[in-house]
């Protein structure tokens, strides 16, 4: 270093300029703080306000929906054990093994069906045994055979109960040997 350079280290009069002050920085990440804070707040307000109430309708459930459109939501009672019968064929001895859920909206309904699951499984059976194999082996078969299931659960309901009850019947499984 040259002697003029040491010189002013030396005596500490012409010592090299400071750094700035670290207040003018201080501010600026303060004021951005502040305004971060602020918009989360404003986010935060517009979300329970406004927010919330659209992310609610978004987010309702199934049962929430159905009930807005005006219908109870579904309740489905498997039919246990499976049904498994003697197909009428004459050429070859065929079984059928359905396994079937009913559905109804109303738990009343439900409950009938549970009290009367003897003859409804009974009025089932002899359905299922007057069915051919080759009928059984198109879709159109099996949906005639679950339209007739149903009208055979409606009928021994109503018989019963004086209601119908069973909105619906479906197959869970369906094997044909």
């Amino acid at each position: 270093m040259s002697a003029a350079a040491n010189a002013i280290r030396e005596d500490g009069a012409g010592s090299a300029p400071a750094a700035p002050p670290a207040k003018k920085s201080g501010k600026l990440i303060y004021v951005i703080a502040v305004l971060a804070l602020a918009a989360a707040a404003g986010g935060g307000f517009w979300y329970f306000t406004q927010g919330a109430a659209a992310h609610a309708e978004h987010g309702k459930t199934a049962a929430d929906a159905a009930q807005v459109k005006g219908k109870v939501p579904a309740i489905y009672l498997p039919l246990q054990p499976a049904f498994v019968v003697n197909l009428e064929d004459t050429e070859a001895l065929r079984y059928l093994q359905v396994d079937l859920e009913v559905m109804a909206r109303d738990p009343k309904a439900i409950e009938d069906a549970k009290t009367h699951m003897p003859r409804i499984r009974n009025s089932l059976l002899l359905l299922f045994g007057q069915q051919h194999a080759f009928d059984l082996s198109t879709r159109q078969g099996k949906e005639t055979l679950q339209a007739k299931a149903l009208a055979e659960i409606q009928r021994v309901l109503k018989e019963e109960t004086g209601s119908p009850g069973i909105e619906a019947v479906y197959f869970s499984s369906f094997v044909i040997q």
